[in-house]
């Protein structure tokens, strides 16, 4: 009998969907607006977050119907995590995609919610909510921190 957690012994494809849901380790950084350069295709992060994040528990606060609100929220799936080059370094679907392992304060490794906000890696404190933000000022918004929370991800 093998003890290994899922995320060790499947791959993505492999994964039930309560077990692809679970990766997600509430971090948020993934809902913060994003600007892409045209001409470039670089994309920026901003602490701009998207209207149905929560900016305490960095969850959709209605995650079954998002799309009704926010008809252009991006579902993660396996074609997308292959597919989308903005995936924060510490987010576990990109971790699990490239045969690494999750990061000790995932709460799959934790058993606690909390420990991705008392590691420092989640948006939790750090954004406003797009409702209070002209579209027009995102620039005024753009962080390089959800890029470099990989930096100490492995710190405890």
């Amino acid at each position: 009998m093998n003890d290994a957690p899922f995320w060790k012994t499947k791959s993505l494809t492999e994964m039930t969907g309560e077990e692809w849901e679970s990766l997600c380790d509430g971090c948020g950084l993934c809902c913060l607006n994003k600007l892409e350069d045209w001409d470039t295709g670089e994309v920026v992060f901003t602490s701009v977050r998207c209207v149905l994040l929560d900016g305490e528990s960095c969850r959709c606060s209605d995650y079954e119907n998002r799309r009704a609100t926010v008809p252009d929220c991006i579902q993660l799936d396996l074609k997308k995590v292959h597919e989308i080059g903005w995936l924060p370094p510490t987010c576990a679907y990109a971790l699990v995609r490239d045969g690494k392992d999750l990061y000790w304060w995932h709460y799959l490794v934790s058993g606690d919610i909390e420990t991705v906000h008392e590691a420092g890696i989640s948006a939790r404190g750090r954004t406003v909510s797009e409702a209070h933000v002209d579209v027009d000022d995102f620039e005024d918004y753009v962080v390089d921190w959800p890029l470099t929370v990989g930096e100490k991800a492995g710190e405890k």
